[in-house]
């Protein structure tokens, strides 16, 4: 499993220099967009609850944290998880990044960094991660990815217990094939995305 933490590290590195022309124009475009700076860092709970800072490129509003309370009746999934598919707090522009993954670009910083694999299961900020039930705590027992096996199959659509699962299974049976097989159907999901548009 090192070995393949490590190879992940020098695939986020050419990554990050491959897109570099790509994030400039991105910063260009979320700077005009709308007020405040262009990353958005936020604690994450990582491998063996250690917590990391998490870096995305800024999709909403300044200040959408503190909002998050007000719209709580608005929560598309069950469990101890806040997440809406269409968040009003986005900004016009965050909300194609956030559509197309875009803002998940940065990530590959805590790829990196060692923090983040590039496959793994998502990893919650730290008072949603403090929820999780204990029958699940085996998530925490990996590095926490940019994608998973819950992204490719439903995100949103998925219940909370499923979904918990996929990150247990995936966590006690990690294989590089199934690494692949998640990132293939992961860009596959993206070009999708993009068709349709």
């Amino acid at each position: 499993m090192a070995l393949r933490y490590f190879l992940y590290r020098i695939i986020a590195f050419c990554g990050l220099i491959f897109l570099i022309p790509v994030l400039c124009v991105l910063y260009i475009i979320v700077k005009l967009d709308s007020k405040g700076p262009f990353i958005f860092t936020q604690k994450r709970m990582g491998k063996g609850k250690k917590p990391f800072t998490l870096y995305k490129i800024r999709t909403m509003v300044v200040g959408a944290e503190k909002q998050q309370k007000k719209l709580l009746h608005l929560n598309e999934v069950d469990g101890p998880v806040f997440k809406i598919r269409h968040d009003p707090r986005y900004t016009k522009v965050g909300k194609k990044l956030s559509h197309y993954a875009l803002d998940e670009i940065l990530q590959l910083i805590n790829v990196m960094r060692g923090e983040m694999s590039l496959i793994g299961p998502r990893p919650l900020p730290m008072e949603e991660a403090l929820l999780i039930p204990k029958q699940y705590q085996a998530r925490f027992s990996v590095l926490p990815g940019m994608t998973s096996e819950w992204i490719v199959k439903g995100a949103h659509d998925i219940p909370f217990d499923k979904w918990m699962k996929m990150d247990v299974e995936y966590a006690k049976n990690p294989s590089f094939g199934k690494d692949i097989k998640i990132f293939i159907d992961t860009s596959l999901l993206i070009i999708k995305l993009l068709i349709k548009r």
